[in-house]
This record gives structure tokens, C-alpha cells and sequence, in this order.
């Protein structure tokens, strides 16, 4: 979901529609911008604004007409009365918000001149996207209650209409039994106007506002939409919405990358002076973001080894505001108990934040087993291909953040949005919970807090063209997760039996320690990620990392092609070597991120470096 999406689109048939004198038309018909209207004189009535109305009556025949001209206008009102629906994207579902009966009056204006855009009438069609803000939901809720039912059908029942255009997501679809559909279709419908199966890049600083009230509205949290692409962008609302479904979560806000989503996700929760318990088996970059950036904020990281679950339990203390974990950790592939975690979590009233970058949710959905928020490097295996930074903050949205008092950020009020508490507003018993049907069991406080506050004051925000290469990147996720992993698989076999080689740390092998809780949570493969050390240390290391000729050496993980590290001597590089080998990267140490290569190719290349190693007296 991003902002969630500002409204549903609705069109009328191409063909001229004619209205007389009392007739009631049964279909909602929406219009935006100006048009044209025949009646009895000699100069047409020209209308502008936006309204939608389930009774339209004229005193003469209306058929909609389309001109470049301007228009000659004399002065005219008409009262309508106005039915419509919100329907933001939420999890990659369009929900449909209660119908909001009021009424609106439409004033001639000047003269002016229309023009083919996707706000006016484009070939006979004609498209609404109407922002209801949220009070305005909540002022009528209760009078429409009954009627809402009668005329909305549940999101998953939305079903093509006459005049639109197909591929949609099929209805009811779920990560566990559609995951591959939702992969391409989740989070985007085709264009309206054009019928445009990709999603767009909106290479958009800005966004047009109709009025100031327009803006004042969006500026204060009280309608979503558009402003300013550092707070969002249609593209990116897009690939966010992707994720949001993948993971099975209420809603998503996308980042500039991996570091950007933990640096945002936490400023959410912490003060100077709190802290959090994360696992000590984590990426290098996230160890020294934690222990060196974050001081400086004066935030604590207390590290603890990912099984010493009687450690972290003392660990909390009135300071503590989150636990945090990698599911499959880099570099070794150490699988995480989520299950546990989470319930160590929940017994202090913390929420459980889990990097989710080397599983994805093809392999593996923390939400399923306790998760409050995931996180993503969506650079990595998301994106797949090597050639985009991105990340996401995703939200499960039932973590009740105000009940414990800990997270006064999100859960009291905020002076620069005049004492709005985003809690009680966007959380899972507020009112935009309500308007998305979802009230008392998913709300999106904490994405709507990591974008008006983190985003805003921080400013790390996506970029619309790699948040459509990373959203292209998903489309392919489960076939590159599956051949990434058999191949690792294989890989790891091969080496696991090489003289050369003294360990290997994949959860895949069933002889790993791990095995069993990769089988658990991750019953599809255990990813394309793992280390094995060298027998000869660190010399021996570099000889196998310099010897080969087809996989690369490079600072990332997650693309097509097999890729090759030396953590102590990159990653790791700026850790001591307690800390290196607490995170599994001592200096005997390989990374492997297998690609999708044809695996004997993988295998010819290792062996070749690794004979290379053997060899005596061998130097690079």
C-alpha cells in the first residue's frame, strides 16, 4: 500500500449517455473535470468539479460531449446529491470504504478548455478518483452503516466491470495459495484511460494540488494522496502495495534501502536513552549502524546470541522498546525461531521487527509467525537483478501501540501535526481503520508514522525508477527463490564434501544444526545465501575468492548471478574479531550468494579456485 492509493476509478461506457427529465440512472456515473452539457438555449451549461451521483435529473437530454474549444458558459447551479467510495490499496486488495451521502453544489465557472488527460474525458470515457478524508468518513459512518452494506461488496468480490479493463488480481487470491499470481498482479490495476499493463514511472518532484484546501488536507494527515515524492509516489506506491500482500501485512512504506528502512523503522520507537535487543547474527553493515550511528541518537543495541533466549529475556528493562532478528541470517544462513522470539517479545509488550531480506516472502512470512514489522533490503533478492538500491518498512498492523505506554511517538500527541496521536487515528481501532473495514484488527500507524515523520524529517525516500525495477525485480521472486535455492542446495553438497574445505554454514544440509527450523520456516528452500570456511585460514580464503574466473566479487547478495565475498575483509572488515566471529565471519570465511546459473558451472568454477588453494606453495 503506499499512501494507500487515492480512489477507485469508475467509468461510464463509451457511448454518449442521455438523460431526461426525471429518469434515475441505477448505475453510479462519475465525472471529473469539465464537460459539456446540451440543453434548452442557446449557449450549453458548462460544469466543473467533481461529483458522483445515483440520480441525475435535467431538464433536457445530457449526452456528454468532448471539445479542445473553450467553452461559452452563462451562469447556472445544481445540487446533487453525492455517493461515493474511497478505495485505497491496502495488502495489494482496493477496499472499499463506506459510502458517504452528502451533498455538494456545482458552480458554473469561466470559460476554459478541455483537454485529453486522465482527469478529464478521454474517448468517451469518463473517470472519477474523488479523496475522502477520513473525518469525513467518520461524520457519516454510522448513518450509511446499512446502506454500505447493500451497495459495497467486499474488496476480494471486485470483479471486472463493463467498459474496464482486465487483468486484476483474481479475488480472494493469498500468499500461501496465489503467491506467484500476486507477484505480478498485486498492487496494480491497468491504467484506466490508456489500459497500460505496466506500471508507470512518475518522475514527479511534486503533485498538483486542485486548491488549497486540496493541499491543507493532505499536508495534515487528513486526506492521503500525492504531494511531494520524498513522502510518496505512485510508482513506489505501487511496488509497496507488492510487498504488502507478499508478506500477508497491512501496508508498506518504501526507503532508499536496506539501512534506510532499519533507520527509519526504529526512529518510530526510540528515544535518546531507549533501547532494543537484536540478535548478534546479523549483516555487518546492520551491526554497525546499530552499535556506532545509532549512538550517536543515543539509542542502545543490546546484542545477544539468536538461541540465548533466557538473555534476552533479562535484557528488558523500562528503556527496551523492540526485539530485532534477521529470519536468515547473513552471512551464515542461521535460521532464526521467530516463534520464540516473538513470544519474548510480546511478553514484555515489544514488537518483534524482523529483516526479512535473504528469505523474502517466498521462502518465509514473519507475520505468520508473530512479527510486528519486516523489513527489507529490497537491493537483494526483491530486486534480484544487481542493479537497484531499495527498501521497505512493512507493517502487520495489529500491534497495539498505545497500550503500554512505551511508544509515545506514535501513541501521544504530536505538536507538529497539531496533537494528532497516529495511534488512535490510523491504528487497528481508529477511525481510517474503520473506513477500511478492518477496525479491531489492522491498522497502519506505524507506516503512516515512518512516512509523516521519518520520511519527512529524514528524507531517505525511494526513487520512482528503482522502485520500478525492484517491483519488475518481484514479478520473477518465486522462480529465481526456487532456482537460488536448489542450486545452493547442490552447491553447498559440493563443497560440504571438498578436502579443501573445513566447514559449511547452510541450514539447506541436513546435517546443519539449523536444519529443522529451516524446514519449519522456510519449507520452500533455505535461499541462495551461505559461508563455508578454507582450510589455511585467511590466506587460503584469498587464494579461493581471487581464483575465480566466473563468479564475481562483489558487495551484495541476492543477484542472478553467483556471487563471491570475503566478509573479514569487506563486510566485516570494520568489526573486531570477537565480533567477526560472533557473526560468523572469521577470517576463514567465504561468502556464497548462488545465482541461477547452471549449477555445474557454479561447481566447475569453486573447484577450480579451491584446487588452486590446495596446490603447494600456492600464492596469489
Amino acid at each position: 500500500m503506499a499512501y494507500p492509493r487515492t480512489a477507485a476509478t469508475y467509468a461510464t461506457s463509451a457511448a454518449p449517455r442521455t438523460y431526461t427529465s426525471g429518469a434515475t440512472v441505477a448505475a453510479p456515473v462519475s465525472y471529473k473535470g469539465s464537460y459539456t452539457t446540451a440543453t434548452t438555449g442557446t449557449a450549453p451549461l458548462s460544469y466543473t468539479g467533481t461529483y458522483k451521483s445515483p440520480t441525475i435529473t435535467t431538464a433536457a437530454a445530457a449526452p456528454i460531449t468532448r471539445t479542445s474549444l473553450p467553452v461559452t458558459t452563462r451562469a447556472a447551479t445544481t445540487t446533487s446529491p453525492v455517493t461515493s467510495y474511497s478505495a485505497p490499496i491496502v495488502g495489494g486488495q482496493i477496499i472499499r470504504a463506506a459510502p458517504v451521502s452528502t451533498t455538494t453544489t456545482i458552480q458554473a465557472a469561466a470559460p476554459q478548455v478541455l483537454s485529453a488527460s486522465r482527469n478529464l474525458i478521454e474517448m468517451g470515457t469518463v473517470v472519477q478518483e474523488r479523496i475522502i478524508p477520513y473525518e469525513e468518513i467518520v461524520a457519516t459512518a454510522g448513518e450509511t452503516r446499512a446502506s454500505a452494506e447493500e451497495a459495497a461488496p467486499p474488496a476480494e468480490e471486485k470483479q471486472k466491470g463493463d467498459g474496464e479493463f482486465g487483468g486484476r488480481l483474481p479475488a480472494g487470491a493469498t500468499p500461501k495459495n496465489n503467491f506467484s499470481t500476486m507477484c505480478l498482479y498485486a498492487g496494480q490495476e491497468p491504467d484506466p484511460i490508456n489500459g497500460s499493463r505496466v506500471m508507470p514511472i512518475y518522475q514527479n518532484t511534486g503533485f498538483v494540488f486542485k486548491n488549497t484546501d486540496d493541499a491543507a488536507a493532505k499536508f495534515s494527515l487528513s486526506a492521503f494522496g500525492p504531494i511531494y515524492s520524498r513522502l510518496g509516489n505512485p510508482t513506489c506506491d505501487a511496488a509497496e502495495a507488492k510487498i504488502a500482500a507478499l508478506e500477508g501485512g497491512m501496508a508498506a512504506v518504501s526507503v532508499a534501502s536496506g539501512h534506510a528502512s532499519q533507520m527509519i523503522a526504529f526512529s518510530n520507537l526510540l528515544n535518546a536513552g531507549d533501547n532494543f535487543v537484536s540478535t548478534k547474527q546479523l549483516y555487518g553493515g546492520s551491526v554497525t549502524q546499530f552499535s556506532r550511528q545509532f549512538a550517536q541518537f543515543g539509542w542502545e543495541v543490546r546484542f545477544v546470541d539468536c538461541d540465548d533466549y533466557a538473555a534476552m529475556d533479562r535484557m528488558v528493562d523500562s528503556k527496551t522498546k523492540a526485539f530485532y532478528c534477521e529470519s536468515l541470517c547473513n552471512p551464515g544462513g542461521v535460521v532464526t525461531d521467530l516463534e520464540k522470539l516473538a513470544a519474548i517479545a510480546h511478553k514484555h509488550g515489544l514488537p518483534l521487527i524482523v529483516d526479512n531480506t535473504t528469505a523474502t516472502p517466498y521462502l518465509c512470512r514473519p507475520f505468520e509467525w508473530g512479527a510486528d514489522i519486516v523489513v527489507h533490503s529490497a537491493t537483494k533478492y526483491l530486486s534480484g537483478h544487481g542493479n537497484s538500491l531499495s527498501g521497505f518498512i512493512v507493517e502487520k498492523g495489529d500491534f497495539d501501540w498505545g497500550k503500554s505506554g512505551k511508544f509515545p511517538i506514535l501513541a501521544s500527541p504530536c505538536d507538529s501535526y497539531h496533537g494528532l496521536n497516529f495511534y488512535e487515528t490510523f491504528g487497528k481501532d481508529g477511525p481510517v481503520a474503520e473506513m477500511f473495514g478492518t477496525k479491531g484488527k489492522t491498522g497502519m500507524c506505524f507506516t503512516v508514522g515512518a512516512r509523516a515523520l521519518g520520511l519527512r524529517d529524514m528524507g531517505p525516500c525511494l526513487s520512482p525508477f528503482n522502485a520500478f525495477l525492484t517491483s519488475m525485480g518481484m514479478e520473477t521472486l518465486p522462480l529465481r527463490m526456487e532456482k537460488h535455492s536448489a542450486n545452493a542446495l547442490q552447491v553447498a553438497d559440493f563443497l560440504s564434501k571438498h578436502p579443501q574445505v573445513s566447514a559449511v554454514s547452510y541450514a539447506g544440509l541436513p546435517s546443519n544444526k539449523y536444519n529443522a527450523l529451516a524446514k519449519k520456516y522456510c519449507p520452500k528452500g533455505s535461499s541462495g545465501l551461505f559461508t563455508f570456511s578454507a582450510k589455511g585460514g585467511f590466506e587460503a580464503a584469498s587464494i579461493i575468492v581471487n581464483s575465480v574466473q566466473m563468479i564475481s566479487l562483489v558487495a551484495n547478495l541476492g543477484d542472478t548471478r553467483t556471487l563471491i565475498a570475503h566478509p573479514a575483509s569487506m563486510m566485516h572488515s570494520q568489526l573486531s574479531e570477537e565480533q567477526q566471529r560472533a557473526a560468523g565471519a572469521d577470517p576463514s570465511v567465504i561468502r556464497m550468494t548462488i545465482g541461477i546459473e547452471d549449477v555445474q558451472d557454479i561447481i566447475a568454477d569453486l573447484k577450480q579456485a579451491l584446487d588452486k588453494a590446495a596446490a603447494p606453495g600456492s600464492k596469489l
